[in-house]
This record gives structure tokens, sequence and C-alpha cells, in this order.
């Protein structure tokens, strides 16, 4: 009973900043912590960032630590992944998802809900 929907993907040139938000809807949405994840061609989907329903925990990969920061509109039922820095290897299709459990979670069998996902493209 939940669904979402990203968007705010698009090119941008390297070092620029691009803002991911994905709606959610859903009678259990405030209470599921969200992630986002990433995929890029040929490789595995990989964990960027999670935080949890109260916005009090937030993780992310190391590749992205202090260039993407995660947040949680829980009165616009809105998460958004701002990037800054942003790098040609950031080029991915990027996934928001959302979970039933409490805790924030790095791995991909741990989300229960997944979005389409939006094209981030960076270009050098």
């Amino acid at each position: 009973q939940v669904q979402l929907v990203e968007s705010g993907g698009g090119l941008v040139q390297a070092g620029g900043s691009l803002r991911l938000s994905c709606a959610a809807s859903g009678r259990t949405f405030g209470s599921n912590p969200m992630g986002w994840f990433r995929q890029a061609p040929g490789k595995e989907r990989e964990f960027v960032a999670a935080i949890t329903w109260s916005g009090g925990e937030t993780r992310y990969a190391d590749s992205v630590k202090g260039r993407f920061t995660i947040s949680r509109d829980n009165a616009k039922d809105t998460v958004y992944l701002q990037m800054n820095s942003l790098k040609p290897e950031d080029t991915a299709v990027y996934y928001c998802a959302a979970r039933l459990g409490r805790r924030a979670a790095e791995r991909t069998y741990e989300y229960d809900y997944w979005g389409q996902g939006t094209q981030v493209t960076v270009s050098s």
C-alpha cells in the first residue's frame, strides 16, 4: 500500500548539483524508513543513502558522503536527495525505496517498496 515516484533526474555537468524527489503515497508512509539506491549499466544496484521515518538517523555510502544529503518532509510525503559536487561516476538510475521496518537499512533486500527510477547523467 505504498507507492513511490521519483523525479528530478537529468543531465548535469561535473561539479554541478541536482535534487531528486520521491513522492510517496500510502497509509503507512509516515512510519517507513526510506532509502536511495542507484544502478549503472552492468552493475549491481548499490546503496546511496537512508533515513528513518523521523529523520533522526541518516546513513550514506562512502562514495557520496559529504556530497549528498538525504532528507524527508513527512507533511509533504516526500523524500529528497540533494546531490552536490557531482562526478561522472555518479551517473546511474536512482531509485527510492521504503521498508516496513523501523530502522534505516543499507541492503536492497531490506526494502519492500520501490519507485520506477530516475536517470541522472553527469557529463565531464
